[in-house]
Order: structure tokens, then sequence, then C-alpha cells
């Protein structure tokens, strides 16, 4: 099984020591890119649950090390030369840690020996699992002391909070803090030896949440960014708590308020001040090397740079994404800006020029309602193994499992991202021919007030590169008012299809137009050649045969067959309890699987041959895919749901889904796949419903009755034959819940008889 596509901005990255590498955490590993090239060097394999940080150690002398400690959500702390890769030590602490950092001074290690500091110590943000998650004043966070020489935590918790929180220590290694609501947690590191008694504690109060923090690199000034947008500066904290001649608190003889300005209450520092751009919440804070700039980032997708001294801003504008981290690498001319899109972008300094960037794949993200029934999360482009995926920026991302990459992204509505909540325009579909010489792409622009919506339909024609493509024709309103539903391409024609709700389907084709004589051929561009219809019933799905000489039209909760090139109707087989949102017919064109989704999900295959459904399940399919006889559907299971074998007990409460994959023919799965788990048995027994359809009948015509359900201990072992005398069965059942007489006799007799396109005289 070949994965890719790991999350690349879970925490923040790492530079080595030379600035030629950088470390991100990606899932369980780490994984090392090159600088130079953007592209994966070596990978830290050895968690078994996600990482949460890395820290490369600093060298102490001029030849740089490849050293770095890494923690994870197994609650271990692990020590690598990711040089080789290779691990050399293991510190377990029995809680998940979800963040850690290590002071300069412990971190550092002497260059051509051996030797280790006498004190190694790390601080670490753990979970006390122990402890319910669901009380008013459950403090299950933990702010702990680790000694990482002797592989175990030290003394008692530094601070509880609700949930674990992330620690920033500053780049001189004095002092490291929190944010826990409306307060910064600020500790003092001691100089020299590490003593847990030592370790002293401050806080800064505010009126707003706190989002993050940024501690400078040489002076006691402090930023804290909260969830308004506001940034707020305090200078001169911790003259008085972490002083070793302890002074008298405001109250007594000391200065009056004036003197402390924008400080509340009897926070120890000298003022604070508060900036404010960011029209929602700071993402991060991070002063530069120097201490003159600090830079911010939020939702915006807008790095700013502010001069410390004077307040003026500088922009890096137009991200295309909101941005989660900025760290700076020992290259003062270079850094790295996370964003939320799982791409990090590394900067030329200080003219903040982007040298290039290290693309995941993009991450999912939230759908308007008003779209999410005929949404197209992806396609293949099977002659450069890419997948194409949609975008929040209005881009289609071609993206490289095997590589574990971006190649490109090609730009379908020309807008720039805007970090509001309202969603005007989505990109629906995105469908490629099989050669992948032609996409299809369908963007909407939402009503507002019920009035402007607008549906686009485009085609696109591949450039010399594996997923460059140019826009070949655009085709505004192309069902009127209604939205598209699907689209999909002929398998070997340059011929594609578009169902829409407004209750028809149209046939494009690429037509070649060539002018004339003496004169320079015209563009070529996509043309509608026909339109189809059934009942006035809303269209929901489309697919082609895989030899293209059958076209499948989901109307509703039945399939319509078609022939794509007379545009007659052939066939029509029926029928599910609730819509069909997909269609795709299986090997060469002799099953059909469908899926329906609603208050009743089902997955169905069809027997072309038979014109009846095969078998089916009662499950939540998300998404299905074919290739020769078999097909692979992913679905959602039952929280609760486990299967218990002699060997083995699979829980699944903790997973999303599972893959499976069936032979056409065969309603028991070959095998599943969840997330670290292959298997070749049944994991469906006690969680969903299956239902084997021999069907004929009343059943082949109009589908299951709804009143009845068939027991788990009546299904047969195999799939029941379907009879070849339906007629003597079609009236079986109860007399009150058949359909009138004048319903059922004219869809009885159209079954019985064999259709023949009209023939125009």
């Amino acid at each position: 099984m070949i994965t890719g596509g790991k999350n690349f901005v879970s925490s923040h990255p790492a530079f080595s020591n030379d600035a030629k590498k950088l470390l991100v955490c990606t899932g369980n590993t780490v994984t090392i890119f090159s600088i130079s090239t953007g592209m994966k060097i070596t990978e830290l394999e050895g968690h078994t649950a996600l990482v949460t940080s890395v820290v490369v150690v600093v060298s102490a002398g001029s030849k740089p090390l490849s050293h770095c400690w890494t923690s994870s959500l197994d609650g271990t702390i692990r020590y690598w030369d990711f040089s080789l890769p290779e691990l050399i030590k293991k510190v377990d602490i029995r809680f998940p840690i979800h963040s850690m950092v290590i002071p300069t001074a412990s971190c550092k290690l002497p260059v051509g020996t051996n030797e280790k500091p006498s004190n190694l110590y790390a601080f670490v943000s753990i979970e006390d699992t122990s402890k319910p998650d669901d009380g008013p004043k459950a403090l299950r966070g933990q702010i702990r002391m680790c000694n990482l020489t002797k592989f175990r935590l030290v003394g008692g918790p530094l601070a509880e909070t609700r949930r674990p929180e992330s620690i920033v220590i500053g780049t001189s290694g004095e002092f490291f803090g929190i944010r826990n609501k409306q307060k910064l947690h600020i500790w003092k590191i001691p100089a020299k030896d590490f003593n847990y008694d030592e370790v002293k504690k401050m806080k800064l109060h505010h009126t707003k949440s706190l989002s993050t923090l940024a501690f400078h690199p040489s002076e006691r000034i402090i930023a804290g960014g909260d969830v308004t947008g506001r940034i707020l500066i305090w200078r001169g904290f911790g003259r008085r708590v972490f002083s070793h001649n302890k002074l008298p608190l405001i109250g007594q003889d000391m200065e009056i308020e004036e003197e402390r300005p924008g400080v509340r209450g009897d926070d120890d520092a000298d003022s604070c001040s508060t900036w404010h751009w960011h029209p929602t919440e700071v993402k991060f804070l991070s002063f530069s090397s120097d201490g003159a700039y600090l830079y911010s980032g939020g939702n915006e997708g807008v790095l700013v740079v502010w001069q410390l001294d004077t307040m003026k801003r500088k922009f890096l504008p137009r991200l295309g994404s909101p941005l989660l981290y900025f760290r700076d690498s020992p290259d003062p001319s270079l850094s790295s800006i996370s964003c939320a899109d799982n791409q990090i972008l590394l900067l030329r300094m200080p003219s903040m020029e982007i040298l290039r960037s290290i693309a995941g794949i993009k991450l999912p993200w939230s759908f308007p309602e008003i779209y999410r029934d005929f949404q197209s999360g992806f396609a293949f482009d099977h002659s450069a193994a890419l997948v194409a995926l949609r975008s929040r920026n209005y881009c289609i991302q071609f993206y490289s499992l095997f590589d574990s990459r971006e190649v490109s992204q090609v730009q379908v509505c020309e807008r720039n991202y805007l970090p509001v909540d309202d969603v005007t325009v989505v990109v629906t579909l995105v469908a490629l021919s099989i050669d992948s010489s032609k996409m299809g792409t369908v963007e909407a622009k939402l009503p507002e007030d019920g009035i402007g919506g607008l549906v686009t339909l485009k085609f696109w024609a591949s450039g010399s590169r594996s997923g460059e493509y140019s826009l070949s024709t655009v085709i505004y309103e192309p069902h009127s008012d209604a939205g598209i539903s699907a689209l999909a391409f002929h398998p070997s024609r340059s011929m594609a299809v578009t169902s829409s709700y407004g209750g028809e389907f149209k046939i494009w084709i690429l037509s070649h137009d060539i002018g004339q004589k003496d004169q320079m051929p015209q563009k070529s561009g996509w043309k509608c050649r026909s339109v189809g219809s059934y009942k006035k019933r809303p269209m929901t799905a489309a697919t082609f045969s895989g030899d293209g000489s059958v076209l499948a039209i989901a109307a509703e909760t039945v399939v319509t067959l078609w022939n794509p090139d007379t545009n007659a109707l052939v066939a029509v087989v029926g029928e599910t309890l609730t819509p069909i949102v997909r269609l795709s017919f299986i090997g060469k064109s002799e099953h059909l699987v469908s899926v329906s989704w609603g208050s009743k999900p089902q997955l169905s295959v069809w027997s072309m041959s038979k014109l009846s459904i095969s078998w089916t399940y009662k499950l939540v399919a998300e998404a299905v895919t074919c290739a020769m006889d078999q097909f692979a559907v992913l679905t959602l299971l039952p929280k609760s749901s486990k299967r218990t074998s002699s060997d083995e007990e699979i829980a699944l409460q903790d997973r999303d889904g599972v893959i499976l994959l069936f032979n056409a023919e065969d309603p028991i799965p070959v095998a599943t796949c969840s997330e670290g788990h292959q298997s070749k048995i049944n994991p469906l027994e006690n969680n969903v419903s299956f239902e084997e359809k021999g069907q004929y009948g009343y059943a082949s015509i109009y589908g299951e009755l709804p009143e009845y359900e068939m027991k788990r201990d009546q299904i047969p072992a195999a799939p029941i034959v379907p009879s070849d005398r339906p007629w003597e069965t079609v009236f079986s059942g109860p007399s009150h819940v058949l359909p009138p007489l004048t319903k059922l006799c004219s869809a009885f007799l159209a079954s019985l008889l064999e259709k023949r396109p009209s023939v125009q005289q």
C-alpha cells in the first residue's frame, strides 16, 4: 500500500545548524528536507504516535552537529543522529507529550567528544490521562521538568492547565512560558546547574484571551498576542520576581501607577503597550535574531514586520492561507513560515522574498452546506500517478503520492484569498480524462440573499508537463440557474457529460473550427451536442462505462442508461431508498456501483446483464474507486464498533473509517485497510446491515419495501440468483403497501418490453 499526504504544519519545524536542512514533524515521523531543493532527504522513524516537537542540538564548536531531540504523544523523548539517520537514545515518561523545549545551555554539546553534560533537562507539556476530561475543573495539562540524563521527571508540576499548552522558549534559553486563558505564565531557568526548586515563576495579565507569546533574544521584553488581533509588549518584566534581592511589591513605597503605563495590577513589568493591526486572532509572534523587529501573522495570510522602536510596519501579503508558525534559522538571511494550507515557505530575509515552498497535500476544509451533497473531492491523473484536489485558494493542486510533494497548482478562479467566514465562491467539482489530456472544473458563486448566484463550467487542456493545464473553454450557467451535480469524461473520445439538479444532463464535445482558405485555424473549444432528461427528475450522478458505449445517469433514486452517441434511453434500473450521489462502472462495464446518502445510506452493486441489484450494504460510503473487476470503498464505521476473532480484537472507535476492497460479484470484502492495520477479515459483521440482493419482481422495479428489514440470522451465505420468471412474484407483499395498480402496471409492462431507440424517417 502506498501512503502519502502527511501534515507538514502540525508543529514548529527546526533548521539544522548549517541551515541546509529543515526538520518537519510529519505524523509519527520527522521528515528532513533540503533547503536548496525543497525535496525530502530522509525520515526519522520510530515514534508510534504524533510527533509534537523537534529540537536541534546546538553545537558548542565550529563544526555543526546533526543531532536532535523529538517528543511525541506516545510518551517518549528520542535522541537522534539525523545525518545517518539513527536513534541514539529513548526516554519514556509515560505521558503524552504535547510540547517540549530544551534550554540552549542544556542542549549544547561539545564537539569532538562523546561526553554529555552532567545535567541535561527538558521542559515538557504533558497530558495527565488519569484525570477526567469532562469536569469543569479538570486540569489535565501539566508543565513538568524532565531529566534527560536520568530518564525521569523531576519534582511536581510547575503549572496545571485545563488542557496541555504549547511551551515557548527564548533564544537565549533564559526564560520560557505558556499562555493560559488571559494570563502568561513565565519561568526563569537557572543559569548554571539546574535545580527544580530554583525555577522561578511569574504571571502577566490581560483582559482578553491570549493566543501566543514570544521572548526578546537579549532584553527583558515579552510580546503576547490575543484572540482579537492585539499585540501587547511588556518591557522590563521580572525585575522584582526574578531578582536575587527581593524588592517590596506594589502598594507600599513603590512607584505611582503613571510610572508603569499599561501594566495591570501588581504585574512585574515596567510598561505595557498595545499594537493593533490584525483583525482576528494573532497566530504567532517571533522576534528577529537581533531583536530589532517583531514578526506577526494570523488568519489574514499576511506576514507583518514591526520595527520595535518606531512601530513602523512592513508587509508580505497574499500568502493565500492563514499563517501558523514563524521560524528563524542559524543563517540570518533565511526564515520559514508554516501556513495552514500545509505548506512551508522559505524566505530570504530581510527582503522577505519567497525562495521556494515545501508543500504538502492540501488539508480538508469546511465546505458550504448548500454544495455539500454534490462536491467532488479529488481526481486522479493516471498517466503521472498524481491526485488532483480542490484547495481553498481556488486552485487545483496536483500532488504526487509517490514523492509526497506538490507538483503544481492550477488557478481556477482569479481571486485572492480573503480571511472571511462567509465563503462566496467555491470550486465544487474537478474531473480528469483517462489520459489526463483534459480537465474539467466547476465553480459556483453563492447567491447573496437569493440573488446573484453563478455557476461556471471550465474545460482545460494539458501542457507539456504533468499537472500543467491551460484554459480552453468557459461556459457560464451551463444548466441555466441550476447547479452541476456531476462531471465526467468519455474514456477514449473528446466528450464529457454534466448532470444537473435542474433535471437534465448535457453531453459536451470538443470541436475544432477550421477557418476559410488562407486563414489561420481557430482555437478549439467545447460545445453542447445534446441534452437529455428523465421525467424531469433531478440528475444527481453520471459516469461513462469502461468502453464508453453506455452513459449511466442517476435520476434521484433510479439509474438511467443512455447511448451517448444517439442520446437514446436504453434502460431504467431502479430503485434505491435515497438519492444516488455517486456512480461508477466496474471493470468491463458488467457491473455498476452506486452510493446513496441521506437518512438511509446505501452502497449498491448492479448487474448490467440482468438490470437488477446484485447486492447492497447499508453503510455510509464517503468515496468509491474502481479498477479491473474490483472496487474499493471508504466508509465510516460506528464509534463503538469492534471485531473479535480467534487471535485478535480490532477496536475501531478511535478511527475515522476503513477501506473495503470488493470483487464485483462477491459481497464479502476480500481485504480491509484502516490506519495502521490491514487484514483479510470482514469487519462489517457487527457494524452495518448487509443485504444480498436477488432482485426480482416488485423489488426489481421499485426496490425493497421500506417497511421490511431482513434479520441477520436470515441472511443466506451466498447471493440469491434472480428468478427467470419475475412476473410470478411481482405482486408479492402486503396489499396495503403496494402502489396503485395504475402506477404499478405501466412500470411492470415496461420492464417486460424490449426498448429500442426510435428511428427518424
